[in-house]
């Protein structure tokens, strides 16, 4: 098992989980195929689920926080801050058959 960074390896706790079948059956799979036990399956995926829901909840706050930062502009000023430059469409020439 690989000691999660930032964290002593024996610091561990003992505790008991109840997991959907088919989980449990994926992750006995998993720790058989890398030579782990399932303990270490386990706190991987874990570990690995925890870092994805932070960096979701992160982003979110992110995006509240220039939502909160630009509600007091219309769309056309909000496009002249992205950069985006509006043109009048020019009038399609007719093309001969």
């Amino acid at each position: 098992m690989k000691p999660v960074a930032g964290r002593h390896p024996k610091l561990t706790r003992r505790t008991t989980l109840t997991l959907p079948a088919d989980s449990l059956l994926q992750a006995e799979k998993l720790a058989r195929a890398r030579h782990l036990n399932l303990s270490a399956v386990v706190a991987e995926a874990l570990a690995e689920g925890l870092r994805i829901t932070g960096a979701a909840a992160r982003g979110a706050a992110v995006l509240k926080n220039y939502e909160r930062a630009f509600a007091g502009f219309s769309e056309s000023e909000l496009m002249l801050l992205d950069g985006i430059v509006m043109e009048p469409k020019k009038a399609r020439s007719k093309r001969k058959r």
